[in-house]
């Protein structure tokens, strides 16, 4: 039997569903894939939930926090949306590279005098090329 072709895209994003399926660890009631545009839509229904986002990352920043740790931040950007990442220690991931971002989302978040919006707290995030070479493109 022969299977029509499958767009790239779609074939992409059923891996990716499959890998958080098979390889990404047991998740709290209520943790799942979620899409940037809907983390922006609706930051209310997904505030201080656990979240699951795929994107691109860009602008990444290192520094310490006043406690002396180092600390990260960067942009996750997809197509409809861009959410800010950040996380404690150092991290492996590059300008550019399509990633898994698991952690708390906030809709928004006092820093100072300054308002932060739509940031995660990451608690891992996955590299998807380094995920497995033969499923990515």
């Amino acid at each position: 039997m022969l299977i029509p072709a499958m767009p790239r895209h779609l074939f992409c994003l059923m891996i990716l569903s499959l890998f958080s399926l098979i390889l990404l660890p047991a998740h709290p009631a209520g943790a799942g894939m979620v899409e940037v545009a809907d983390l922006v839509t609706h930051p209310d229904q997904y505030d201080k939930q656990m979240v699951i986002v795929v994107g691109r990352v860009t602008s990444i920043q290192t520094a310490e926090n006043r406690q002396g740790q180092t600390a990260y931040g960067f942009l996750l950007k997809d197509t409809n949306g861009t959410v800010k990442v950040i996380g404690l220690g150092k991290t492996d991931v590059h300008e550019g590279e399509q990633v898994i971002v698991e952690g708390v989302f906030s809709r928004l978040r006092q820093a100072g005098r300054a308002i932060v919006y739509n940031e995660i707290k990451a608690n891992s995030i996955r590299p998807i090329d380094r995920l497995h070479p033969d499923f990515v493109g």
